[in-house]
């Protein structure tokens, strides 16, 4: 499991916008928003944003929004991170997760941070591509990441223990449920580009799924094949 307080200097230097102070003041802000738990909470502190954008966009690596990161994808706001993480883990800490949507390895990062094993996917060859020199420059090893379909999940790694997607679809793709373990937990966007919610579905033991809305948000959408 990634030890952040052993990450290299080089990936945690920072001044001004990218300093300790500019986390510990979106860790604050996080806090006034509703995040609760200390465990998502210390990551967010220690994991250097700034590292999984462009340099031109540093000084805007602390606020608690969206921003670029090419080929019409974003790295996600801090806060729905730390929300969707903190709806994964609220039971227990799940010993194998599977995402969906790697985009700039953020989500990929913080779930690290916690979680045994981790498993992500991207259908945008140049996005993984600079989201695992990320992870090898910030002694990332609990990670698994692969090029391929997200809507075709990671079956032959199949069961996880949870699922998260980081895009939205009308649905959950069926595919992605059959890959979740009995007692799992998936998280996810739900819906069209006008409105959208974050959803928790847990799988019974028996098969069953049930849903559990957890409030408005806005991601990009769920896209099939590879580019």
């Amino acid at each position: 499991m990634v030890n952040l307080h052993a990450l290299p200097p080089s990936a945690l230097r920072g001044e001004g916008m990218t300093s300790q102070r500019a986390r510990d003041r979106l860790v604050t802000k996080l806090v006034e928003e509703g995040i609760r738990d200390e465990r998502v909470l210390e990551v967010i502190r220690q994991l250097p944003r700034h590292h999984f954008i462009d340099q031109a966009l540093h000084s805007r690596a602390y606020e608690n929004t969206a921003l670029p990161i090419g080929h019409g994808q974003t790295i996600s706001q801090p806060w729905i991170v730390a929300r969707m993480t903190e709806a994964l883990i609220e039971r227990e800490v799940p010993g194998r997760v599977l995402e969906i949507g790697t985009g700039s390895g953020y989500q990929a990062a913080v779930l690290a941070g916690i979680v045994p094993t981790v498993y992500t996917v991207e259908r945008i060859e140049e996005l993984l591509r600079q989201a695992r020199r990320r992870f090898r420059q910030l002694g990332i090893e609990n990670l698994r990441s692969r090029h391929d379909d997200g809507k075709l999940g990671w079956e032959s790694d199949a069961p996880f223990d949870a699922i998260i997607l980081t895009a939205a679809g009308d649905r959950v793709p069926t595919k992605l449920l059959d890959q979740l373990r009995p007692g799992g937990v998936l998280v996810a966007p739900v819906g069209g580009p006008s409105q959208q919610l974050l959803v928790r579905l847990r799988k019974g033991d028996d098969g069953t799924v049930v849903r559990e809305e957890l409030g408005p948000v806005s991601f990009v959408p769920l896209l099939g094949g590879i580019g």
